[in-house]
């Protein structure tokens, strides 16, 4: 049987050129990182992971006096066609009310971005409804929610590369503005179940052991949503050769949108913070599309949905946190943003023995 050639439209051919940009990390920059780290006055690797945070973001800088701010977190929004089959408690307009929440300010994100100086940028690339008249939302919508991934492709590839080239430009512009760290949130009614089925697409997890409660299903629920992920992954066979195809067939436009912050914060030389379950299959798909961009990627928690964990095993990377949140919008990012920043401070501020005066040990 001949194989089936994919031949990339206009944006994924923007998307690839953003991809093959992606410089890999200077071993040497951790090797000079941990040399300061190791000479500042403290027992060596006595502050344990926060210097081991320091030494990454030091890494993504080269720099051995790493900023940890200005920050920024980009909160992509959509919808999703899969809530017809009954996975998520809460209706689909809620996306659109907790949008218009964000612009308000009054929910959690708003509080922790601001916590920690985080900027807070919410873009829609998929709400149903018309968020046009909510102040300070970008209007970014690539086409009003997601088509029913349980019975075939989620979006078209052309639609996924626009909604990922949406989350590059915005992490580009970010940069170019000085921020230094990028983290991701979302909203979405629905979202956890194109997150599963992702996660179980890329590391050949069952559905069963990805699916969790979401939003608040019992266990009839969660079963019917596991068995509606193996019907996704049906309808959209996964193709390891082609992991931007997976994300276009099961992911979600702020899925996308997210995938492509990642990518462009590396592209860009900044650090990039996945929030929670969600994010975490948006950083699965950012890694598989573009494996450089693992050196620069920070997830922020460990989410209490079972399949973050499974995520985050497949990325081999440790998250800052565990809080057993599972919120997402970006809460654990922020957080994470502030022990980053904590961890730069340390790195830059303190004093070496030599320059303070204080004898090293003996053994030294």
């Amino acid at each position: 049987m001949a194989q089936h050639v994919i031949t990339p439209g206009p944006t994924e051919r923007e998307m690839l050129a953003i991809i093959a940009s992606v410089r890999p990390v200077d071993p040497d920059a951790t090797e000079r990182a941990w040399a300061r780290l190791d000479s500042l006055t403290k027992p060596p690797r006595s502050l344990g992971r926060l210097e081991e945070i320091a030494s990454r973001v030091a890494t993504v800088q080269d720099d051995v006096r790493p900023a940890g701010s200005p920050s920024a977190i980009v909160l992509m929004a959509g919808d999703h066609g899969v809530t017809a089959e009954g996975v998520s408690p809460w209706p689909s307009e809620v996306t659109w009310q907790m949008v218009a929440n964000f612009s308000a300010g009054g929910a959690a994100i708003n509080q922790l971005a601001g916590h920690v100086g985080a900027q807070l940028v919410v873009a829609d690339v998929g709400v149903l409804g018309d968020t046009s008249m909510l102040p300070d939302v970008v209007q970014a919508k690539v086409r009003p929610g997601t088509a029913n991934l349980a019975e075939g492709p989620a979006m078209s590839r052309e639609e996924a590369a626009t909604a990922f080239m949406t989350g590059v430009r915005l992490a580009r512009d970010l940069a170019s503005d000085g921020i230094v760290i990028v983290g991701t949130g979302e909203m979405g009614i629905g979202n956890t179940t194109p997150a599963a089925a992702l996660v179980a697409a890329y590391t050949g997890a069952e559905p069963a052991t990805v699916v969790g409660r979401g939003t608040g299903l019992d266990d009839a629920g969660v079963a019917h949503k596991a068995d509606v992920v193996a019907r996704g992954l049906e309808a959209n066979p996964p193709n390891g050769d082609d992991p931007f195809g997976t994300l276009a067939a099961l992911g979600g436009l702020e899925i996308a949108g997210m995938t492509g912050v990642i990518v462009g914060a590396a592209a860009s030389g900044i650090c990039a913070v996945a929030d929670g379950y969600i994010s975490g299959a948006a950083a699965l798909a950012a890694v598989r599309i573009c494996p450089a961009c693992a050196a620069y990627l920070f997830p922020s928690h460990l989410s209490a949905e079972p399949g973050h964990r499974v995520a985050l095993e497949s990325l081999g990377l440790t998250p800052v946190l565990e809080l057993d949140m599972r919120l997402g919008e970006g809460t654990g990012g922020a957080l994470a943003i502030g022990i980053m920043s904590a961890a730069c401070a340390m790195m830059s501020g303190m004093a070496t023995f030599a320059e303070a005066g204080v004898s090293e040990r003996a053994d030294a």
